[in-house]
């Protein structure tokens, strides 16, 4: 597929069934997300649909629920599947430079951008953590 494209265009990712998730009547929004350095990101979160992602500059510590922490880089590519997983953490791993990504999620219209975890709940889905490798 990527052979037919023309010069200066490549396909980064394509997550295997993201299109799968992507529900009827969902809008497309492209957010771009900039961290200072070091800045820890939102506090555990969902979102209301699939995400994709690349980041453009820095790096990124992410962990998504049920996945191990890993540190995607400029260049990089992302996926959430939405819905009812957490994610957990996505910080600046960087202390003394900016890191940015941007995204497109797919999501109903008027749904927030993210709905922030409380520590209760946190505390119950403990379990679905995956430590660090």
């Amino acid at each position: 597929m990527s052979s037919h494209l023309p010069p200066g265009v490549e396909v980064v990712s394509t997550p295997p069934d993201a299109a799968a998730r992507i529900m009827d009547g969902a809008e497309a929004r492209t957010i771009r997300v900039t961290l200072p350095p070091g800045d820890p990101g939102a506090p555990p979160h969902r979102h209301p649909g699939p995400v994709f992602g690349y980041v453009t500059q820095g790096e990124i510590l992410f962990e998504l629920e049920g996945q191990a922490p890993r540190v995607i880089k400029a260049g990089d590519s992302v996926f959430e599947p939405g819905g009812d997983v957490i994610h957990i953490q996505g910080a600046n791993n960087l202390p003394d430079a900016q890191s940015q990504l941007v995204v497109t999620m797919f999501a109903p219209p008027g749904t927030p951008i993210l709905t922030v975890v409380g520590d209760e709940e946190m505390a119950e889905r403990r379990h679905l953590r995956v430590p660090r490798p």
